[in-house]
């Protein structure tokens, strides 16, 4: 069998000017926001009313790893809260493994007080982020999941 080859074409931006003004929007200003913190705040109330599904569970999982990204990305976006975060994110790999067990995703008081103020530095850190901030970001968590730097809720068999 013959080897591959390792070259692969870079990707052919059409408008460039559009790209880059698009990179340096608002993220607010932005048609997908509204939807993006809607679903992040449904499935934060599905978790809080004990009707959370795994789905709900899969998109908090990827809103406090953007949280993270965010704050690893520049400092003004979260760096001084690392405890918080770290805490929220440990809350969410406990219940997450709890209820992997029994597929019902169910949070102790001081789980969901510690997942609601990660959600509200999320809140914080849309406000102030552009477009391009938003693509580092999910870069850097992109660059986690491949190097294996994530913790698995739950484990392979």
């Amino acid at each position: 069998m013959r080897k591959r080859s390792k070259y692969r074409p870079k990707p052919i931006r059409v408008d460039v000017m559009d790209y880059v003004k698009s990179g340096l929007m608002k993220f607010d200003d932005v048609s997908v926001a509204v939807d993006l913190r809607i679903k992040n705040h449904q499935a934060m109330e599905a978790l809080r009313l004990g009707q959370a599904t795994k789905d709900d569970i899969d998109v908090l999982i990827g809103t406090f790893n953007m949280v993270e990204g965010f704050a690893r990305l520049r400092p003004e976006l979260g760096a001084d809260w690392q405890a918080e975060i770290k805490a929220g994110q440990d809350a969410l790999y406990h219940m997450g493994r709890r209820g992997s067990l029994t597929n019902r995703f169910i949070c102790k008081a001081e789980e969901l007080v510690a997942m609601n103020l990660v959600m509200e530095i999320h809140d914080a850190q849309l406000d102030q982020a552009t477009v391009k901030d938003l693509e580092l970001a999910m870069d850097i968590v992109k660059e986690d999941f491949r190097n294996k730097r994530m913790r698995q809720v739950k484990e392979k068999a």
